[in-house]
């Protein structure tokens, strides 16, 4: 059962997907129609999820779902799973490369290839004050109180 993200409580469990490219304008709507389709009839084992979804920067894909009304089964995570599979062929788009890093830099979205981040450091291109768009983050409260936040405050808090 779809609910507005914004309805969705603090706790409610959470999936990342950083998106490979920036969407199109054309494939943002594409994409706002599946996903409230898919959400609309997500279940676990017979049981409608209250769920939701939020993109994000044209870069970011929220999954949600408040786990106080149904729990999500390792059958609805994968048919999730599934799902933005199938959208990844139709769209050539990728949804589970977790190598390349996102951060906010002057209003926009700089992706830095995992390996490449000791240099972006060192060339002043990041820093411990550049805002990091965390993908570990697992609750709608999470995402609403520290998304994006420091890199020094996230995992990679060693490269500063």
């Amino acid at each position: 059962m779809y609910v507005p993200f914004h309805q969705l409580p603090p706790h409610s469990r959470m999936w990342v997907y950083q998106l490979s490219r920036p969407l199109t304008q054309e494939e943002e709507e594409q994409l706002n129609q599946r996903l409230l389709a898919f959400v609309t009839e997500w279940s676990s084992h017979g049981a409608g999820l209250q769920a939701s979804y939020d993109l994000r920067e044209s870069r970011f894909l929220f999954l949600a779902t408040n786990e106080e009304v149904a729990s999500a089964s390792g059958c609805s995570i994968d048919a999730s799973v599934g799902f933005l599979r199938q959208l990844e062929q139709e769209l050539n788009l990728g949804f589970f490369d977790r190598t390349t890093l996102a951060f906010q830099k002057n209003g926009e979205v700089l992706t830095v290839p995992m390996p490449q981040m000791k240099n972006e450091v060192a060339a002043g291109a990041v820093s411990g004050d550049t805002l990091y768009f965390d993908t570990l983050v697992q609750t709608v409260g999470a995402l609403r109180d520290q998304w994006p936040k420091p890199a020094k405050d996230t995992w990679l808090a060693r490269y500063f």
